[in-house]
């Protein structure tokens, strides 16, 4: 196993440079734990890389990304951008795009002490385990746009290719997990959505020990509401994959639970990433939920760095602290960032003990 990392971190904006600096705290206590050494660079991205350096994602940081073994990113957007030409998020989509990160893993379980955080009844989410394979860089939000007073529009394209390799990716997961994946579409008005469901229904034939059903993407909405715990592997395109995931936060009660890994070929360069937005209503305030991004920074060393001792330590440290009720307030608690970062920080650099 490797123990010498170089890892990119791109802050961002509102929140974004609270829950960085707090995954990395976390991340350096595992790394003196597991004696990994670890070496960064932090730059701009979105709202912050504009303000400074004119565009959203600049191309040095980008090939500095490229460089990297990793990258791990805090949020992007500012209401400043809203109504402007050039837009923060258009950032993270050239910088996906760059490193050719076609998959988003969005993992989502109900966590035992906080089945009460949701609004969902707690016999309704005891036992959820989802993960939601997205794909990244085709799409509406990729394709030819058309923006006009009386007009606009967003081309959506598909190949053929980019269906079957995030295809596979959600196969292969589920081929660890309980082996089952549901393809999310819209077949019965969209020709991009029946390219979809064909081409994933080929590629099943190659994983013949997992099971696939096809769900339009209302019906998926109603059921991830209704009915989580059918679900097990979730793949669908970029914008119903955006969607979906973020509806699917309000299962564990908060989108400050969960993380995200952006993956493209192998050998290539992670992002990770916390799936909640920037807010910048809160920034400063010491009211940020850090622990998706933490877990974003477990996943990075799952997934890019090959470290899944260390993962499995940061991932135990988020437990032992939700099992504490070390809560911020989207949570109904009363802890700060700060509280809940030391609280994971402690248990990781010892290993072991309860806080």
């Amino acid at each position: 196993m490797r123990d010498s990392f170089d890892i990119l971190l791109l802050p961002g904006d509102g929140i974004g440079p609270e829950v960085v600096g707090a995954a990395r705290r976390v991340m350096d206590a595992a790394a003196d734990h597991f004696g990994v050494e670890l070496s960064y660079e932090e730059r701009k991205v979105g709202a912050a890389a504009i303000q400074d350096e004119g565009e959203p994602v600049s191309e040095e940081t980008l090939e500095r990304a490229r460089s990297s073994d990793s990258v791990l990113l805090g949020a992007v957007g500012h209401p400043d951008f809203d109504r402007g030409t050039v837009r923060p998020e258009a950032g993270l989509l050239r910088l996906r795009k760059h490193l050719g990160a076609f998959a988003n893993l969005r993992p989502v379980a109900a966590i035992p002490s906080l089945l009460s955080a949701s609004t969902l009844k707690e016999e309704v989410l005891r036992g959820v385990d989802i993960l939601i394979v997205r794909e990244l860089t085709g799409g509406a939000y990729f394709g030819d746009k058309e923006e006009g007073e009386e007009l606009a529009s967003d081309l959506s394209v598909y190949t053929r290719e980019e269906v079957e390799r995030v295809a596979r990716v959600a196969f292969e997961a589920a081929e660890g997990r309980n082996g089952r994946v549901t393809s999310v579409d819209k077949a019965n008005v969209m020709a991009t959505s029946r390219l979809w469901r064909s081409v994933v229904s080929d590629v099943a034939g190659e994983y013949p020990n997992v099971a696939l059903d096809h769900v339009l993407v209302d019906a998926a909405a109603m059921f991830l509401i209704r009915d989580p715990g059918r679900f097990d592997v979730i793949v669908t395109e970029n914008l119903f994959g955006d969607i979906l995931s973020d509806e699917a936060a309000m299962l564990p009660g908060s989108m400050g639970l969960l993380p995200s890994a952006s993956l493209g070929e192998p050998g290539t360069p992670g992002i990770y990433e916390p799936v909640h937005g920037s807010a910048p209503d809160i920034a400063g305030t010491g009211k940020a939920n850090p622990y998706a991004t933490v877990l974003s920074a477990a996943m990075m060393f799952r997934h890019s760095l090959g470290r899944p001792d260390v993962a499995g330590a940061i991932e135990q440290g988020v437990s032992v602290a939700l099992e504490a009720h070390y809560l911020t307030p989207d949570l109904g608690g009363k802890k700060t960032t700060e509280e809940v970062t030391e609280a994971v920080r402690k248990w990781v650099a010892a290993g072991e003990g309860v806080i």
